[in-house]
């Protein structure tokens, strides 16, 4: 057999494809990390090339003719001295056993097992992804599945294994068939990282809520009876300085990102630019050269648990990227970060920045040939977006947690969503300052929390507060994932791919640009050869380019305001404050006018051009879905983007909302008052003479979701009651004041509703194409 020595020595038999493993150190914690090196390529199963899997504290353990691989549960801890009070814990809680293996040789307390079928197993639980995204029934098949002995190494403090493993399968879904050569067969890797765990020289640092970080920790029941049982730290990399002492000194071990060699230019630089951004943040607290960023030599594994990575991944439609990090559960001590960037996403927004301008020739035959045509701002822009979301997944692998509220104080941070900020001059489009360049100021001070370095932990503690203290007189504003997704978000700051600190204002602005780029939209939208029916996806992002600040503007509405505080940040608490009610109402009005006709209808000139797909081509999910068949379906597209803001609108935890802050601000709008505007801009204000069918499709389409609002699950029972008040009141004005056949159908349906107790309108939204990410 082949030997290779390291943290822990394997052998491989070629004559069985056999890999085995001496283990020399039982009872002795190290980490487990499993790994997808190649993926499958698509963005809705979310099996990708280069994801990581659990990272695991575990420990080899011996029981007669076997040997265990046992997980440890660190979420339960006593850090008392006292050994007894310390098995207590580990008695208390279940740790896990994820492998076993037979013993094949022994000398001494060393022995060999026969780690193959570990290594070919699903340890990446596959099977079990495939299933709950609907792609059929899968299950390893160890016949066309082998040890991978190119990507399978070991080193002193890391042994790294690989495989290639076959998932066999039946009833594969459409997301498998559209990206596998044989949909009932797909062949993957998974890799297998066992690292030595690093030193006691790493010091924790001390999370809060107001830090920037994502947190980890765990229950320490060892703790006296007054003091919390919950520690938490962040995550970070280690670093220190060479002369401590001095203000600008060069790190021990400066942290290195690693591109993936094979992302093309002019991606390439863009990215290494992005990412080297944050060197901007480490010297302003004292470090030369800290954060450095290079292209991964070509003998390296990019799976090897000792470089950190910029993977680029292809799948077959765009989606989200990632930054993701081997973390020791331990202590926070980030072992690796590994970024996956999605490489259709710097297309998505090229074809956004085309959509926005439109710079081709009408007419190829009477103007210089399309080729000739300056569109270098477009891929600028598309450039300058890849060297934002370098930036901010690298943040991620620093440890550091999304800031949705940095763009309301400036665009202060790379780990918010940037909405492309582009402005109308002189009739046109302006992409000049479409997204900001460099560390924001809220970054700069993460990284001071986070990596700054400190001669003692009282200095360090005193430290610390100070910063937190300074931020928020700077007028630094935070809002992290859970108060900024979602139905459940009610905080009226901290939004996703927005700016400005007025949502009602920048929705405002937005539409602006919005019906420009729609004026301007058509034959100079694309390149000569280009397809008519490719329109349609061009255009999509661009009817739907206010959809992203709907959300900002939703939130005001029933809405309050409240921050990441602790006792004793202040003299006086803020605690929660509701929106006023002036906003409100104007965020309501706001939102009412995007169901206007006028908004809405898209011009005929265009629908005229935008023709069914050519042969060749087909319909996708960037697509328009349409009730035409292969024509586009100008008033299906603005039915979906009717009802998006409808959605926004009467989400149940909203409603509940405003129900209950009658009581906390006087003059507040109320749910009777909300639905009283609804029907006064849609259903009782008749049919746009312009614009028949669409305001008529608006009008059922806000009857139906309506009463499905009131048939929320956790719609609040009085809020309940009043829909239905406000249903009574509108049927009575369908039956004797706004007599026309359309209204008698909605009366009927009411009436059929009332009697039944079912509503069957027979009416489906149609969705909208995907958003985000851009």
């Amino acid at each position: 057999m082949s030997h290779q020595t390291g943290f822990y020595d394997f052998y491989y038999q070629i004559e069985q494809d056999k890999v085995f493993l001496k283990i020399d150190k039982f009872d002795q914690p190290f980490l487990f990390q499993s790994s997808m090196p190649q993926g499958i390529g698509s963005n809705d199963i979310g099996l990708d090339r280069g994801q990581l899997g659990d990272t695991r504290l575990v420990k080899f353990e011996r029981f007669g003719n076997k040997v265990l691989l046992k997980q440890l549960n660190t979420q339960y801890r006593a850090s008392s001295s006292n050994l007894a009070e310390q098995a207590s814990i580990d008695e208390a809680f279940a740790d896990s056993v994820i492998a076993g293996f037979t013993i094949v040789a022994t000398e001494g307390d060393v022995v060999v097992i026969d780690y193959t079928d570990f290594l070919l197993s699903d340890i990446h639980q596959i099977s079990q992804s495939l299933t709950s995204t609907k792609q059929g029934s899968y299950k390893v098949d160890p016949t066309r599945s082998g040890v991978f002995l190119k990507r399978s190494k070991a080193f002193p403090n890391n042994t790294e294994l690989e495989a290639l493993v076959t998932f066999g399968g039946s009833k594969p879904g459409q997301y498998v068939n559209q990206v596998t050569p044989d949909p009932i067969s797909i062949s993957v890797h998974l890799h297998h990282s066992l690292v030595k765990l690093p030193d006691t020289n790493y010091q924790p640092r001390q999370f809060v809520p107001f830090s920037g970080f994502w947190s980890v920790g765990y229950q320490d029941y060892s703790v006296s009876i007054e003091d919390s049982m919950t520690k938490q730290f962040i995550p970070r990399h280690r670093l220190s300085k060479k002369q401590p002492n001095s203000k600008m000194s060069e790190a021990v071990a400066p942290i290195i990102y690693y591109l993936d060699p094979g992302i093309p230019e002019p991606v390439m630089s863009a990215l290494k630019d992005g990412a080297s951004w944050w060197d901007q943040a480490f010297s302003a607290i004292g470090y030369k050269n800290a954060f450095q960023v290079k292209v991964l030599p070509a003998d390296a594994d990019p799976m090897d648990i000792r470089y950190n990575v910029i993977q680029w991944v292809h799948r077959a439609t765009r989606g989200w990227s990632y930054g993701s990090s081997i973390i020791d559960p331990r202590t926070g001590e980030i072992i690796k970060g590994h970024v996956t960037l999605g490489s259709l996403r710097v297309k998505q927004d090229y074809l956004i920045a085309l959509g926005l301008t439109s710079p081709f020739n009408a007419d190829g035959t009477d103007s210089p040939s399309d080729n000739q045509v300056d569109i270098s701002k477009q891929k600028e822009m598309a450039l300058a977006r890849i060297r934002q979301l370098s930036a901010h997944e690298v943040g991620h692998t620093l440890g550091i947690a999304h800031n949705f509220a940095a763009s309301e104080y400036g665009r202060e941070s790379v780990m918010d969503y940037p909405h492309p900020l582009v402005s109308v001059h002189n009739g046109k489009i302006s992409l000049d300052n479409a997204y900001d360049v460099g560390m924001g100021q809220w970054d700069k001070y993460v990284v001071a929390y986070g990596y700054q370095e400190y001669p003692d932990a009282n200095t360090e503690k005193q430290a610390l507060n100070r910063l937190v203290v300074d931020a928020r007189d700077k007028g630094f504003k935070y809002q992290s994932d859970p108060d900024a997704r979602g139905s459940y978000a009610a905080n009226g700051e901290g939004h996703l791919w927005d700016n400005g600190a007025d949502p009602v204002s920048e929705l405002k602005r937005i539409s602006e640009v919005r019906e420009v780029a729609m004026a301007n939209f058509g034959l100079k939208t694309i390149k000569t050869g280009a397809t008519l029916s490719s329109l349609e996806e061009t255009f999509a992002p661009i009817y739907l380019l206010h959809r992203y600040q709907l959300d900002a503007v939703a939130k005001l509405i029933g809405g309050v305001s409240y921050e990441y505080e602790l006792k004793g940040d202040y003299s006086t608490p803020k605690g929660v404050h509701v929106i006023s009610a002036e906003q409100q109402k104007s965020a309501l009005a706001a939102m009412l006018n995007t169901l206007q006709s006028d908004f809405l209808s898209i011009p005929g000139s265009l629908t005229q051009l935008i023709t069914p797909k050519a042969y060749g081509e087909s319909r996708n999910r960037e697509s328009f879905k349409g009730r035409t068949g292969h024509t586009f379906d100008p008033i299906s597209a603005a039915e979906s983007a009717a009802g998006y803001s409808l959605n926004l609108l009467l989400k149940a935890e909203r409603l509940n909302r405003i129900a209950q802050q009658q009581e906390r601000l006087k003059g507040a709008p109320d749910v009777a008052y909300l639905l009283t505007e609804l029907f006064k801009k849609s259903i009782k204000n008749g049919v746009d003479k312009d614009h028949p069918q669409l305001s008529n499709r608006v009008n059922y389409l806000v009857l139906d979701q309506v009463v499905k609002a009131m048939q929320q699950e956790n719609l609040a029972p009085e809020v309940r009651g009043e829909i239905q008040l406000q249903l009574i009141d509108l049927h009575k004005w369908l039956k004797n004041k706004g007599r026309n056949a359309h209204n008698e159908v909605m009366a009927r349906q009411l009436e059929q509703y009332w009697r039944l107790g079912e509503w069957r309108s027979q009416f489906k939204l149609k969705p909208l194409p995907p958003g985000s990410p851009i």
